[in-house]
Order: structure tokens, then C-alpha cells, then sequence
């Protein structure tokens, strides 16, 4: 399925499902909020990496106009819906101050592995401890998937978008797992140095070495 959608690009990566609080304050993207809000169709919000506009991107639906000022600028919610990906940007769309682009929405499987997001949970409630990191996630435990974590385990902004590539389940919990596997021995190296140097200077009770006679 193509169809064509208008783009918001912003320089961050989106998931289905996430929630996200927008303020507009640009002519193009007020114009563009107002006609699908009025139409009741979503936009899709591609995402820019390295100053870079990304294939890949996610659908929007707006939830709600929470204000709007005498300007005509507004705050917004909205949610994510799926995927999609970019076969062709319309740059100048006929009569419209924002631009568009002609996407299709790949397959995408989200069974994953039950299991294996527990250790995943699991890994990034280890991970907030050691960074002493108070975070609470959208859902119960029991109900998280890949995209409810991905913005709680300190990716890179390539990375989230690497995650956004992922069409499977598994594969995008397998390689939050691979992170946290490599991520948690350095935080803990880390911690165990602030340890020492907090002790370097310090009256330490020691036990003397027993030479045997």
C-alpha cells in the first residue's frame, strides 16, 4: 500500500505508540496541523539524523489541540501509529506551505519473545540504578514492548533509528539486549572508580599483612 502523506521532519525518532507533546509555531506546520486535524488525517513525522531527512519515519495521529494562541501557534498531542518509509519527497505540494511524500508501510511482526523482554526490562531497571535514574515507563511490566523502552536505554540518535529499521520484534528486543549487555559493565566500571577516588585521601582502616615467621 502507497499513499501520500504530509511530513513534519523533526530531528528525533518517533515509535508506534509513542506519545508525543508538540508546540508549532511555523506558518507551513500550523497550516499542515490544522488541515489534517480538521480532515481527520494523520502526517508523518520522518526522521532527521545528522541533519539528514531519513527514509523512515513514523505516523502521527493528532489526539488533541490542547491551545492555541492569538498567533495561530498550538500545542498538540499525538500518537504514533506505524512505520512508513519514503519513496519520493514532493518538496513543493500545489498550494500548500509544507511539503509531502509518497510512502508505503513495511510488514512489521510484534510477537517478540515474552521472555526475553523481561530480561530486557530488567536490564534497563538495573541500568536506571547504577545512573541513579528515576524513570517509569508507559505500561505495566507485562504489557512493554520494544518501542516503550527504546528511549530508556541512553541509545544515540543513529541507534533509535537503526531500532526503527527493525521490522521484527525480536530483532529490535534482541538488540536493546545486545546494548544493555555492553552498556552495564562500563556504568559499573564507572561506579566502582567513583568509589576510589572518593576513598583516595581518606584515613583507611587496614588490616596489616601477617609475614609468616
Amino acid at each position: 500500500m502507497t499513499n501520500f502523506i504530509p511530513i513534519f521532519p523533526l530531528s528525533l525518532v518517533v515509535y508506534p505508540g509513542e506519545d508525543l507533546n508538540l508546540h508549532i509555531f511555523e506558518p507551513r506546520y500550523k497550516q499542515l496541523i490544522r488541515e489534517c486535524k480538521d480532515q481527520g488525517k494523520p502526517f508523518g513525522i520522518p526522521a532527521v539524523v545528522k541533519n539528514k531527512v531519513k527514509e523512515l519515519g513514523t505516523l502521527m495521529d493528532i489526539v488533541e489541540i490542547v491551545k492555541v494562541e492569538d498567533n495561530g501557534e498550538m500545542d498538540i498531542k499525538t500518537k504514533g501509529i506505524k512505520v512508513f518509509r519514503i519513496l519520493e519527497t514532493i518538496q513543493a505540494v500545489p498550494e500548500k506551505l509544507y511539503s509531502g511524500a509518497i510512502v508505503n508501510y513495511p510488514d512489521t511482526d510484534d510477537k517478540g519473545n515474552r521472555e526475553l523482554m523481561q530480561k530486557v526490562v530488567a536490564g534497563i531497571r538495573q541500568l536506571h540504578v547504577l545512573l541513579h535514574v528515576n524513570k517509569s515507563f508507559p505500561k505495566p511490566d507485562e504489557f512493554l514492548n520494544s518501542y516503550d523502552v527504546a528511549h530508556h536505554v541512553g541509545f544515540s540518535p543513529e541507534e533509535e533509528y537503526e531500532l526503527l529499521g527493525l521490522p521484527m520484534e525480536l530483532q529490535r528486543q534482541e538488540y536493546i539486549r545486545r546494548h544493555l549487555s555492553k552498556v552495564i559493565p562500563v556504568v559499573m566500571e564507572m561506579e566502582s572508580l567513583k568509589e576510589k577516588i572518593k576513598l583516595n585521601g581518606h584515613f583507611k582502616n587496614l588490616t596489616g599483612f601477617q609475614f609468616d615467621i
